[in-house]
């Protein structure tokens, strides 16, 4: 538990730590997360999450975004992320079949 709001102050702290968040995250990183989330949910076994997960950490992990991080946490920085969604995201991504609708 990070805090305690009373009832009036519980919107805009949450708005608050969202904007936090989005400021020092990968849009990369965050859709990767995002994307596993939800599509892992009807996974079958967790072996096909820790799949691709690891292939995740080993491709971002080498990536500028992943540098950045840890540099501007070390220089006590905002970190200036560089990758894009519509072009930086890993060459397995998407990792799923598309489902058809009937």
């Amino acid at each position: 538990m990070r805090s305690i709001h009373e009832p009036d102050d519980l919107l805009p702290a949450a708005r608050t730590i969202a904007s936090e968040i989005a400021a020092n995250t990968s849009a990369v990183s965050v859709t990767m997360i995002r994307h596993m989330m939800w599509r892992m949910l009807g996974a079958d076994h967790p072996m096909e999450a820790h799949k691709v997960d690891s292939r995740g950490i080993f491709h971002l992990g080498q990536a500028a975004d992943a540098h950045e991080g840890v540099v501007s946490f070390l220089e006590k920085r905002p970190p200036d992320f560089s990758l894009k969604t519509s072009e930086d995201m890993p060459d397995f991504f998407p990792w799923w079949d598309e489902r058809h609708f009937e």
